[in-house]
């Protein structure tokens, strides 16, 4: 499986804000950004992988800079690196006041994502090569992201099985479901 350039992986997606789109202080709601990254990081990922891909994880969503009612948004998305069978992808969202051209980086945030076959199975994917600054910043510093997403992921097993334990072991049938505690 030969290797892919990175800038082969870049999707572009743009939306206006709309008041819909947005919370009571006029802003756009995190959940409504964070919709928009997944779906332009599944368009990145599968475009490198020309595979079916499914996220494993959102790494990370650093919030910058609000995006109001009027502005457009802009997510531009690309592979930055890649182990056996998941890709990372970075995602970078620029807000724009439609009305003055004032643009800022309201958004930055890594998704980690399998390429799957038909049965669901993680099937391999190419390697990416990095061509520009940015790039090449991006792969190089991948491995030190890729130990911390793994470090977390086995946090988040060890705190699931604590949890288990405690619901198994300490609250009723209620509880557990309903979050009602009897007296």
């Amino acid at each position: 499986m030969d290797a892919k350039p990175c800038k082969l992986s870049r999707c572009v997606k743009a939306n206006v804000v709309l008041p819909p789109d947005t919370q009571h202080h006029h802003t756009l709601f995190g959940g409504r950004l964070m919709q928009l990254i997944d779906e332009v990081a599944v368009l990145s990922a599968t475009r490198h992988a020309r595979k079916p891909c499914v996220t494993a994880s959102t790494d990370s969503v650093d919030f910058l800079s609000p995006v109001r009612v009027g502005d457009s948004i802009c997510l531009v998305a690309y592979v930055t690196w890649t182990s056996r069978t998941s890709m990372e992808v970075f995602i970078r969202s620029t807000a724009e006041d439609l009305m003055t051209g004032e643009r800022r980086i309201a958004a930055v945030s890594f998704q980690t994502l399998v390429a799957i076959d038909d049965n669901g199975t993680p099937v391999p994917v190419p390697e990416v090569i990095p061509e520009t600054e940015e790039e090449e910043y991006l792969f190089r510093t991948a491995p030190m992201r890729a130990i911390s997403r793994k470090k977390h992921r086995e946090e988040t097993k060890e705190l699931i099985e604590t949890l288990t334990y405690i619901n198994t072991n300490h609250l009723d049938v209620n509880e557990q479901l309903y979050g009602v505690v009897t007296g």
